[in-house]
């Protein structure tokens, strides 16, 4: 298709349509972690949809679900609640500054099911043994995307406890490199395909670090018991970090623990389930204690980094359903296009790159029309404003080239609009056409403040006449808020 479009002389404009969808509750995003705050409600959903309890695995905080409180509303012990990740439950319950749940069913966000993700600040996967449908695996990147949290414990390579042909490795690689958000590594690191027997894993000195020093106490050395580790990748992200680190292994191999950020969101990954494992559980199950071995601090690292994932210590909480606080970033996914088609939903053929229209920066751009015939070409994507941002800049780079002569008749044209969940029109930024053509690119700019708290979706649609083509070529876009 791109093929049929006619030679054009370059021309630049301004373009700024942009539409935002409001998809769901408003969105809480991460902040720095601090020590924390008893007034904060941090919100940590469990999920228990994806056989956690097969096999001898029992990695549920209680029998009771999706309230834990609805077995006892105010343990004091572990075993007022049932199940083997009853310690790291309880632990939270008694702080006073966390509600937790447990979901059972299909994983969503921004729908009305009450262990919804957008109702949550974090997400706990503890050793998931069923891959995650397409539409979970949306909701889950997305939910981090817009400033929840991700917990991901894997266990070693073939720990296949339901039998149906996937293990915990599998089926976390998965949720990174095969879904509609963004497969291109967005987390910076693989999960090793390993079966480690034994072993103490050292953290790294770093001070301050919050989850290794936080406030649930200092981080040592954690355990494996047949668990993994991770490859990490910073040229992917140079957010990722290894925290614990398999004996004789440093640098990006060997991670045993390790955190990251994707979007306005946070990440920590597990190379093993037997160190959340409290040894006790549902009847019929083989446990072990490894949350209380000695020669281990697994209790202090898990819930450290829960406070982490959580944004514990900040007025708001890390993630999905309406934060007050904001951490100064950049929200926008394959921003530049130089991972193609991933993170943006387009027309067929906008994203490319095309040598008969330069990109400003990279070899892809988004190229809208340019066609000669009558064509409607959009381009678009979901993001969170988070409600603590006094800034939120939009930004991008135009060029516009038509073949038109007239100087006087807007036949072809770019809007930038702001849509609700209903596809009713909010605003239009601006509307753009053959009359902007002008040579190079033009960045435009507007401010997108006014819908702190929200989600919403930036949307670019063009449409073209039927003779005489008109191009809209965009690139270098950011969403800066702070």
């Amino acid at each position: 298709m791109l093929g049929s479009r006619r030679s054009r002389r370059r021309l630049t404009t301004a373009l700024a349509g942009l539409g935002l969808f409001v998809t769901g509750a408003a969105l809480q995003v991460t902040t720095t972690a601090t020590p924390a705050h008893a007034a904060t409600t941090h919100r940590v959903l469990f999920d228990d949809g994806h056989a956690e309890e097969a096999g001898n695995a029992d990695w549920i905080i209680s029998t009771s679900k999706p309230d834990p409180l609805s077995q006892d509303s105010s343990p004091s012990a572990e075993t007022d609640w049932t199940g083997a990740l009853s310690s790291w439950g309880v632990a939270l319950q008694k702080t006073g500054s966390y509600s937790l749940k447990t979901a059972t069913s299909a994983l969503t966000y921004g729908g009305s099911s009450t262990t919804d993700l957008s109702n949550f600040d974090t997400l706990v996967l503890p050793e998931p043994n069923t891959l995650f449908t397409t539409a979970e695996k949306t909701a889950i990147m997305t939910f981090v995307k817009n400033g929840g949290g991700l917990f991901m414990i894997s266990d070693h390579t073939g720990a296949d406890r339901n039998n149906d042909g996937e293990d915990a490795v599998e089926i976390l690689n998965d949720l990174m490199t095969n879904n509609s958000v963004d497969s291109t590594d967005p987390f910076g690191f693989s999960i090793d395909s390993l079966d480690i027997s034994s072993g103490y894993p050292a953290a790294i000195s770093d001070s301050t670090d919050p989850v290794l020093h936080g406030s649930f106490g200092t981080v040592t050395k954690s355990l494996i018991a047949d668990g993994t580790t991770a490859t990490l990748k910073p040229a992917d992200n140079s957010a990722v970090k290894g925290l614990v680190y398999r004996s004789g292994y440093s640098g990006n191999t060997g991670a045993f623990f390790a955190t990251s950020t994707f979007g306005s969101g946070r990440v920590a990954f597990w190379g093993d389930s037997s160190p959340i494992d409290d040894g006790t559980g549902q009847s019929g199950n083989t446990l072990y204690d490894g949350w209380n071995d000695t020669g281990a601090t697994n209790a202090a690292l898990a819930l450290n980094a829960t406070a982490w994932l959580a944004g514990e210590g900040t007025s708001g909480g890390g993630g999905g359903g309406g934060g007050t606080t904001c951490t100064a970033s950049q929200l926008l996914g394959n921003n530049g296009f130089e991972s193609g088609n991933t993170t943006w939903s387009a027309s067929s053929g906008v994203i490319t790159n095309s040598s008969s229209e330069a990109a400003r920066t990279g070899s892809y751009k988004a190229w809208l029309d340019g066609y000669g015939t009558a064509t409607t070409d959009t381009l678009s994507q979901s993001v969170s404003i988070p409600s603590g941002c006094t800034t939120a800049a939009l930004s991008f780079y135009l060029h516009v080239d038509t073949a038109e002569t007239t100087t006087s008749t807007a036949y072809d044209t770019l809007k930038v609009q702001v849509l609700n969940s209903s596809g009713t029109v909010l605003s239009t930024l601006a509307t753009y056409s053959n009359l902007n053509a002008a040579g190079g690119y033009t960045q435009r700019s507007f401010s997108l403040a006014s819908y702190a708290g929200q989600t919403v979706t930036l949307k670019f649609t063009g449409v073209e006449g039927s003779t005489l083509q008109t191009s809209f070529v965009i690139d270098d876009t950011a969403l800066n808020v702070s």
